[in-house]
């Protein structure tokens, strides 16, 4: 079991939570959560970079000059990858990066990483992040009372907006609800703080999808 404490915005302990590893599949499965990074970077590749080759610039294809007899060297057309004006060697052509990667297999991959967390100490539950509008010097203050420092993943049961607006402008830091949760994203940051609420509905995995 993994204990873990809530504390309130002030940095004060208000409450205790026990965890069970193997609600989060036990153990880390270190080569899957590799597989969900790889993939999680794969798909956010645009691939629409693209060059001409040498059937597609304008010009003739007649040999420049005859092979011998003239003290040059042979050259072709004048459309060749040697010439200004010429196509590209190896032109780039559109393409999809993207992976796939099973359902079952990516929900594996964020419990893995969950866990890795979890067993790190790097998981800070608070009990309520309620602001009444947007507001950066108040949640970089809560960010304070708890010491987190350095980059962070703020979780919401739901998409708050005045949440979001908050910290959007404090750097390393990224606000998701737990609906949105996936691997990539909790390995990309050192801290992960989630309100009591969220983690409940984790531990439940009601809501919570794939990605």
């Amino acid at each position: 079991m993994i204990d873990l404490t809530v504390y309130n915005r002030d940095g004060q302990e208000v409450d205790s939570l026990k965890v069970d590893e193997s609600v989060f599949g036990g153990l880390v499965r270190y080569p899957l959560l590799k597989q969900a990074i790889v993939r999680y970077h794969a798909n956010r590749r645009v691939g629409t970079a693209a060059t001409k080759g040498r059937s597609m610039v304008a010009g003739s294809s007649r040999k420049l000059f005859r092979q011998k007899g003239t003290g040059n060297a042979r050259v072709g057309n004048i459309r060749t990858g040697k010439r200004v004006g010429g196509g590209v060697t190896f032109a780039k052509v559109a393409r999809d990066f993207r992976k796939r990667m099973p359902k079952k297999q990516r929900r594996l991959a964020r419990d893995s990483a969950i866990l890795a967390k979890l067993l790190s100490n790097n998981v800070v539950v608070v009990d309520e992040l309620n602001f009444e509008r947007p507001h950066t010097k108040d949640f970089v203050s809560v960010l304070s009372n708890l010491k987190i420092e350095r980059s962070c993943l703020v979780m919401s049961r739901d998409y708050d907006d005045n949440l979001y607006k908050s910290a959007k402008n404090v750097p390393k830091v990224s606000v998701l609800p737990v609906a949105e949760l996936n691997a990539a994203d909790i390995c990309s940051h050192r801290k992960m703080l989630i309100t009591h609420e969220a983690f409940l509905t984790l531990l439940s995995k009601d809501e919570v999808s794939e990605n």
